[in-house]
């Protein structure tokens, strides 16, 4: 017989104490071993004494591992105390993972207040509007394999309106049909993947269409690129404000003012470096079903005076010719004030040399200027030669996501 209570978390004041943290891990297999056992033994221990819990491990013991004794999963989800989702497998293969019923919408939330400007909107009218544009999985409200009506993409305020998995694919009617939905729903915000959010934008754009009812725009999914940002805030005319997690531990920082601001409530972020970039692990406090210590995310961040930077995903670093880490961030960073580029992708061969492929904002456009000019900037970056061509189509990963900067590893 399971358990029919629910498993606690720590309380959510922002200061969780280790203690607490611990605390979570009571009667969870996973934290069973020797390894964990000793650290929490430990007289006094602190968070950077205990072990970390890689990808490989948490897609080999979730979600049963992470349950704590007295809990079943087909009971759990019969009851309809919980969801369980795939992630999209982008930092490798895809982990199952578990979660309470309204546990997304409220990690969200807590993040999202953590910008002024979006706690006076929600303080203000608690439910806003959505539509969502980003790669659509196959779950009851978007799917790419078969054709969803604009009822069946209707869940309470969100609107998921895109069904490519590829928007460069997408024909001008099927564009209108999208920007008309938009237009009938008068969001408050686009919740966005940035690709597909700045390939809708230059649709918008040629047809001169504009959303009233629109006040900001949410980009998450992956990494946002300067090229997307500044596509959107020229269409819309509204802020882009990155909003940063990932399907295993639920939102954990909001963009403020050009700084990525923590949610103290419901994560302790850690860097592997004291100063400069590291990468991020994350230890939650409010997933009872999957408390996870010390995960390796998978991505660089960088600590600032106000908050954090997201560099990009580890797998997707480059290298320059001296050895030197070159995260995705540095590399976008090249491509600010450079016009005409809708997309890109730059990837970098086993001698360290790259080839840009780059995606026109107009079909055609062989974009020679900004070939010449980036060739040279990122040339000088990597210390390797750097070659270009202009596109008209950048495939993304099967998971349904677009790298930026790509290392080849054979």
């Amino acid at each position: 017989m399971s358990n029919s209570s629910t498993p606690s978390a720590p309380s959510l004041d922002g200061t969780a104490c280790l203690k607490a943290v611990i605390q979570q891990t009571e009667r969870v297999p996973f934290y069973a071993t020797s390894a964990w056992q000793t650290a929490f033994a430990l007289p006094t221990p602190k968070l950077a004494d205990l072990p970390r819990i890689t990808k490989s491990q948490l897609r080999e013991y979730s979600p049963e591992g992470f349950l704590p004794a007295g809990f079943e999963l087909k009971d759990l989800l019969a009851r309809g105390l919980i969801e369980e989702e795939s992630t999209s497998g982008t930092s490798g293969a895809s982990v199952r993972v578990v979660f309470g019923k309204s546990w997304w919408a409220e990690q969200e939330r807590r993040a999202l207040v953590h910008n002024p400007f979006l706690a006076d909107l929600f303080g203000a009218n608690p439910s806003l509007r959505r539509a969502v544009l980003t790669t659509p999985g196959c779950s009851g409200v978007s799917c790419f394999n078969r054709w969803l009506n604009l009822e069946q993409r209707t869940l309470g305020d969100s609107l998921y309106v895109n069904q490519a998995r590829i928007p460069f694919t997408l024909g001008e009617e099927k564009l209108a049909v999208m920007a008309k939905e938009v237009a009938d729903w008068a969001p408050t915000f686009l919740d966005v993947d940035p690709v597909h959010g700045a390939w809708f934008g230059l649709h918008c754009e040629r047809h001169g269409l504009r959303f009233p009812s629109l006040r900001f725009i949410l980009t998450s999914y992956e990494y946002t690129s300067v090229v997307h940002r500044t596509i959107m805030e020229r269409v819309f005319g509204v802020p882009v404000i990155n909003l940063y997690g990932s399907s295993e531990t639920g939102h954990l920082l909001v963009e403020h003012d050009g700084a990525m601001l923590p949610c103290g409530e419901t994560a302790i972020l850690e860097s592997t470096s004291a100063g400069g970039i590291g990468e991020l692990l994350v230890t939650t406090l409010t997933n009872p079903y999957l408390p996870l210590l010390r995960y390796e995310i998978g991505d660089f961040i960088e600590r600032t005076p106000d908050g954090y930077r997201v560099h990009g995903r580890k797998r997707d670093a480059l290298r320059s010719a001296d050895g030197r880490i070159l995260t995705t961030r540095m590399i976008d960073a090249t491509f600010a004030e450079t016009e005409g580029i809708a997309h890109y992708q730059l990837r970098q061969k086993l001698d360290g040399s790259a080839h840009l492929f780059l995606l026109p904002e107009a079909e055609g456009d062989t974009l020679s200027t900004a070939q010449a000019k980036l060739t040279v900037k990122l040339g000088r970056l990597l210390g390797a030669t750097v070659t270009a061509e202009s596109v008209s189509l950048i495939a993304p990963e099967d998971s349904g996501k677009f790298r930026l900067t790509v290392r080849e590893v054979a």
